[in-house]
């Protein structure tokens, strides 16, 4: 794991990145930039527990991949979730925030990932564990901000406004940043030809 000064403010973008693209950084530097953030962890995953993974390219690939697409000095890619043997984001915080206690922490997710946040395994635990950035995608804003995720974590939104704000916050607490959004997806990139 990066070492990083006491205090610095860490954004965790996690995903199966297969492929990484466009719109993944277009994530990255928004949650860089709209959260003030000093560092950004771009977290390749074994696997998506509730996708299936035939098909998936190998872990090396992706996160080759990814370190292509994120060249911004402020963008560390790694494989924490492999490299430890574990399979969920709230294991993974929680590794995290053991093994780092000294920095401050945000998860960061497409809104479309807020939609089906509710199945995630442990989904509250995070959600009490780190403050949460949900960065909108195109066709995912309302569906997201009605989601059962949104509606239960509702009284800990804060304004958008407030954003930079969010890594010094003790969460719960959470932000939907808009902005430009990528028409990119990783499921229809895979489904044309490369």
């Amino acid at each position: 794991m990066p070492v990083l000064p006491a205090g610095s403010t860490v954004g965790l973008f996690g995903g199966s990145f297969d492929p990484p693209h466009a719109g993944h950084l277009l994530v990255a530097q928004a949650a860089l930039r709209r959260l003030r953030l000093d560092r950004l962890w771009w977290l390749v995953s074994p696997g998506n527990p509730l996708k299936r993974h035939d098909g998936l390219a190998p872990l090396a690939r992706r996160i080759a991949l990814s370190r292509q697409i994120a060249r911004d000095p402020r963008i560390t890619v790694t494989a924490f979730e492999a490299a430890h043997a574990l399979r969920y984001t709230a294991d993974l915080v929680a590794l995290l925030r053991l093994r780092r206690p000294n920095l401050r922490f945000v998860w960061i997710m497409g809104a479309d990932s807020l939609g089906t946040f509710h199945l995630w395994q442990d989904w509250r635990r995070i959600g009490t564990q780190v403050p949460i950035a949900v960065v909108d995608r195109p066709g995912a804003t309302l569906r997201s901000l009605r989601s059962p995720a949104a509606l239960a974590l509702g009284k800990a939104r804060i304004r958008e406004s407030e954003a930079p704000l969010l890594a010094r916050r003790d969460p719960p607490a959470w932000v939907f940043l808009h902005g430009p959004r990528s028409p990119l997806s990783s499921t229809r990139l895979r489904g044309s030809p490369r």
